[in-house]
């Protein structure tokens, strides 16, 4: 099946374009996105462990091998992603920063900082849950460090 795509209207966020084949615009014109919802995505994925590494490793390929000069930068990533499953499943390291948090420092709080400094095109960090206000706090940083900010949810 191919998909025209019409270059008039703005790109849609990922899986929009088949939740819309409905009938039923899920985004419209007159509904302009703020720069914050464009700079913080989420991502959940739920089964086991190995499934859901396997179906994160070409969406972090992908982002490794991005042609942007900075870096990706993953924030208290879980422990399954170690140096060997990076390198195993085709990730360009020499593109990725392993950030942990120091002592006395959370997980958001790097995150926001490695998004602010703008050394990093994509910042990914596993925060769970998300409230409200940790997804405006990371947009926000995003937007100050014209970065990308994802969150991904595993379990």
């Amino acid at each position: 099946m191919q998909m025209q795509q019409s270059f008039e209207r703005p790109q849609l966020p990922l899986f929009d374009a088949f939740l819309g084949a409905s009938g039923t615009p899920l985004v419209t014109d007159d509904v302009a996105r703020s720069e914050d919802d464009q700079a913080f995505s989420e991502l959940a994925l739920r089964g086991a462990a190995g499934h859901c590494l396997h179906l994160l490793a070409p969406i972090l390929r992908e982002l490794s091998q991005n042609q942007d000069a900075r870096w990706l930068t993953l924030v208290a990533p879980p422990a399954s992603l170690t140096q060997a499953w990076l390198r195993d499943a085709g990730l360009n390291r020499e593109r990725i920063l392993l950030l942990h948090p120091r002592q006395g420092q959370s997980a958001l709080e790097l995150a926001e900082e490695a998004l602010k400094l703008g050394r990093s095109h994509t910042v990914i960090s596993w925060l769970h849950p998300v409230e409200r206000s940790t997804r405006q706090r990371l947009a926000q940083a995003a937007v100050s460090g014209g970065a990308q900010s994802l969150n991904i949810s595993l379990g």
